[in-house]
């Protein structure tokens, strides 16, 4: 079962949205209603030029449909022409705030490390939603964790904690893979080394086969002079990174990924 859940999230699509219901604008606006459905053919082969330009038509006939614009500007960020993304993603965002804060606030975070402009839109989408902001694009996390990381971005690594511990107590949360991966790793870095290890372990009930939790485990067990479990643990954190079990992101660097680099660097102490 831990090992579907990590799969799993590592699987959704990563710019995976909803289509629109082209039939709410067919009997009252059938400019929006054409633009809708360009749109949604416009959707398949994605950042090709004729989807651009069906895009592009989409937008003229109807300028206040959010969906072309956020869709159009997806390709850009992909291939990292993130002023073009920008400009049509605040756009979309002008028009439809609710639908497109998160997804701006995660990119933000996620692909150009904007912690300050991520916590913004997150947070204005907070005062609107209220405490359930919905998830990241990829599935990986709740935005309220994402907040939590931007802080830790930005120093404020009480605050980060504060977040997640508050995330996690909320009864109707069902934590994710990476929430106790990245709490037990600011309790480290703060000098909770106990509380790290807690928390770390914590998450390997989550994703057993993370190599992330016994590479984190064996920094923090060396520091306490515990050689053997340090050691176990790093060559735990090899073999499962050698059989594929890793974070992936196509496009980004997760925060406080792990990779075979490190933890060979480590174990290099004990030859």
């Amino acid at each position: 079962m831990r090992l579907i859940l990590i799969v799993a999230a590592l699987s959704i699509p990563v710019y995976a949205i909803s289509q629109p219901n082209c039939e709410i604008y067919k009997s009252s606006n059938e400019p929006c209603y054409t633009a809708c459905l360009l749109s949604i053919r416009a959707t398949g082969p994605q950042g090709s030029r004729q989807s651009q330009k069906d895009f592009d038509a989409a937008i003229e006939l109807c300028p206040s449909f959010d969906y072309a614009y956020f869709e159009k500007s997806v390709p850009y960020l992909k291939r990292g022409e993130f002023a073009t993304w920008k400009k049509l993603i605040d756009k979309a965002v002008e028009l439809n705030p609710i639908a497109h804060l998160g997804y701006r606030g995660w990119c933000k975070y996620q692909f150009l490390r904007d912690y300050r402009g991520s916590l913004m839109d997150l947070e204005k989408l907070e005062s609107v939603m209220g405490d359930d902001i919905g998830y990241s694009m990829n599935g990986d996390y709740h935005l309220e964790i994402v907040k939590a990381l931007c802080y830790k971005g930005i120093g404020d690594r009480q605050k980060a904690i504060d977040i997640i511990e508050s995330q996690l107590s909320k009864p109707e949360y069902s934590p994710m893979p990476y929430d106790y991966l990245h709490l037990g790793i600011i309790k480290m870095e703060v000098g909770d080394v106990g509380g790290a290890i807690e928390l770390l372990n914590k998450s390997i009930q989550y994703s057993e086969y993370l190599p992330d939790n016994y590479y984190y485990l064996g920094l923090l067990y060396k520091k306490q002079g515990m050689i053997a479990k340090s050691k176990s643990n790093l060559e735990k954190a090899r073999a499962y990174y050698q059989k594929g079990y890793k974070r992936f992101d196509p496009y980004t660097h997760p925060m406080d990924q792990v990779f075979i680099a490190d933890i060979e660097r480590e174990l290099q102490d004990f030859d």
